[in-house]
């Protein structure tokens, strides 16, 4: 038998373990709570090898029925209950948009400081490539080339449901829309909830192209400015006394583009004023699967009562996989698939199934300890080669991909990003972070994995001294 017969028949048994593990602890055989049985004794009575067992045990961690006690063994996780759907109301007018997005679409730089994605050798061309490809070829083996179902594939759907409880999120299927990554469910949610001359609240920097969106559909967007630890609430506070939002769209951890995170007192707070005034939050989390579960997350501590929860894998798995999600109560949710069948019909059940089959198979989840440590080591040598040529990021980075830089006078942003594109070297001018394109000073998003670069710190040395 070929090597490449005997790898398939040891991942059908990895698979086939993994299977009957999590049909006993969904039927309740196993319960919450208890021990599984030990990789020697699960070995020697299932007439296994031990690496299958921990292979398989790893797959039920990578799906959520399971997680891992140093020193103990593993154990059955608390799954979440499900919760009944509504039917969805009406739906309302489009959107779309371009901006900065346009320069970072383009392949003629050569230096991408200001991207918002990692290099694709972080990612594509990384070990998880392989993975990626083989992924692909299974997907095709068991598509039926129709369209799937409008909510999205459905063991997707269910095992993001088991990572959102991981998050203390607590959630049905039904409760779970697949989107064509984070941007379509912005796209989503701003046609169902808001009409023209709506007012929103937005951070400020914020996310760009969500601006765009809003200003398509003739949205009256306010900023609430941004500090380290999440928005300031005495600044709200006095927005809500002028204004009437409807929605606040933040970005509460790893934000983007400072790369500050929410404090728990502030989202404590910030719920306390969503209830007071009557508006919906929008919470994006596109580095959720980087940070820690337990980070304060407002959709954990809100359980989606006022809070829509977008995620998304472009960001920490492959950008040209394009799958997100929104998570919310249910009948806003069925009011989103309706729209969603009505603009596009459906997302790529081809896509969505090479997703599952990453994470399920726990290719992602490995992948992703490699980019955390990836990840805060670029972040830790982008501060060192930064300060070497006396250049300091704002403070507060927890997570994702951003530093934010202040830029001292005379720099204008936009001789700075004229001057970098004629060197070849691709920056993002503060700017276009604010709602308005005006309201801070002059900055701009740096990426660490670009930040160390010889040739952007020649370029960014030579600009620091001269002014320019």
């Amino acid at each position: 038998m070929s090597s490449k017969n005997n790898d398939g028949a040891s991942q059908n048994k990895v698979e086939s373990l993994a299977f009957k593990l999590a049909q006993a602890i969904d039927q309740g055989a196993l319960p919450a709570g208890t021990r599984l049985r030990s990789i020697r004794d699960c070995a020697d009575k299932e007439g296994l090898g031990r690496n299958t067992v921990v292979e398989a045990y790893n797959r039920l961690i990578a799906r959520g029925y399971a997680e891992a006690r140093p020193g103990s063994g593993y154990y059955v996780r608390k799954l979440p209950s499900h919760r009944t759907h509504a039917t969805a109301p009406h739906v309302t007018e489009a959107v779309d948009v371009v901006s900065l997005l346009r320069e970072q679409l383009e392949q003629h730089y050569e230096l991408r400081v200001g991207d918002g994605r990692p290099p694709a050798s972080w990612m594509e061309a990384s070990e998880l490539g392989g993975h990626l490809r083989r992924a692909r070829s299974g997907a095709v083996a068991e598509m039926d080339h129709g369209y799937g179902s409008p909510w999205g594939y459905l063991p997707l759907r269910e095992t993001i449901v088991r990572l959102l409880n991981e998050r203390m999120v607590h959630v049905s299927p039904r409760q779970v829309l697949l989107t064509q990554g984070a941007n379509h469910a912005l796209d989503l949610i701003i046609r169902h909830l808001l009409d023209a001359d709506d007012t929103v609240l937005v951070d400020s920097p914020g996310y760009y192209p969500l601006f765009g969106k809003l200003k398509l559909a003739k949205v009256q967007m306010v900023g609430v400015p941004r500090l380290a630890d999440g928005p300031d609430l005495d600044a709200l506070q006095a927005l809500l006394e002028e204004h009437r939002p409807k929605v606040f769209f933040t970005q509460s951890l790893a934000h983007n583009p400072t790369g500050g995170s929410l404090s728990l007192p502030k989202a404590h707070r910030l719920l306390q004023l969503a209830a007071q005034h009557d508006f919906l939050i929008v919470e994006d989390d596109p580095f959720a699967d980087l940070l820690p579960a337990s980070a304060p997350r407002l959709a954990a501590l809100d359980q989606l009562e006022r809070v829509v929860y977008v995620s998304s894998f472009s960001k920490t798995l492959s950008a040209g996989l394009r799958v997100g999600y929104i998570a919310g109560a249910a009948d806003r949710i069925s009011a989103l698939c309706d729209l969603k069948m009505l603009t596009i019909v459906s997302t790529s059940d081809f896509v969505e199934r090479v997703v599952w089959q990453l994470v399920s198979g726990g290719q992602y989840r490995r992948h992703l300890a490699r980019l955390k440590v990836r990840l805060e080591e670029a972040h830790a040598l982008a501060l060192q080669s930064l300060a070497a040529i006396g250049v300091a990021p704002e403070p507060g980075h927890t997570g994702g991909y951003y530093l934010w830089v202040e830029l001292p006078p005379p720099l204008t942003e936009m001789a700075l990003a004229r001057k970098a594109a004629a060197n070849g070297i691709f920056l993002a001018p503060g700017a276009v972070f604010y709602p308005n394109r005006a309201g801070g000073k002059p900055a701009m998003r740096v990426n660490v994995a670009y930040a160390s670069d010889p040739r952007f710190l020649r370029f960014m040395r030579v600009a620091w001294r001269t002014g320019g």
